[in-house]
């Protein structure tokens, strides 16, 4: 499949990556920016432990936001600069609070910019793609429309 980039872009149907904990498994989907559900998150860190053996691009921020099941208003900050896209701080959230969108644009023309705070990660993926494609387990990449 030849896309004429930036003209065409891929925007990929369905959510992205996530972990179900119940199943044990990852469920298929692209690994693109992260996407905190601020109802879920408590502030456990677990993200942040999986993630420094690895990248160590998940640091810990204080944001008051007086949520009830986050009482240490601790919210995790992601630095894409490091980020491997790897997947295992989604596997690590016991709540199923952190999971991976289909945005996968995140370029920037400084380190700074990449780096994404508690508020940035609570704002859903904009889709931006002009190409739907779907993954078929079977079949592989499916493109209509």
């Amino acid at each position: 499949m030849t896309l004429r980039y930036p003209e065409q872009k891929l925007d990929f149907e369905g959510p992205g990556y996530s972990f179900d904990a119940k199943a044990g498994v990852g469920r298929p989907g692209f690994k693109g920016r992260h996407l905190l559900i601020e109802d879920k998150c408590t502030g456990c860190q677990l993200c942040g432990i999986a993630c420094d053996g690895i990248a160590v691009a998940i640091e810990m921020q204080e944001v008051k936001l007086d949520r009830p099941h986050n009482k240490k208003n601790i919210w995790p900050a992601v630095d894409y600069g490091r980020c491997v896209f790897c997947g295992l701080c989604v596997d690590a959230c016991p709540f199923d609070a952190l999971v991976m969108t289909n945005e996968f644009e995140l370029a920037a023309y400084d380190r700074a910019s990449l780096k994404y705070t508690p508020q940035m990660l609570f704002e859903p993926a904009k889709p931006t793609g002009t190409v739907k494609t779907k993954i078929d387990p079977k079949k592989g990449v499916v493109t209509h429309g």
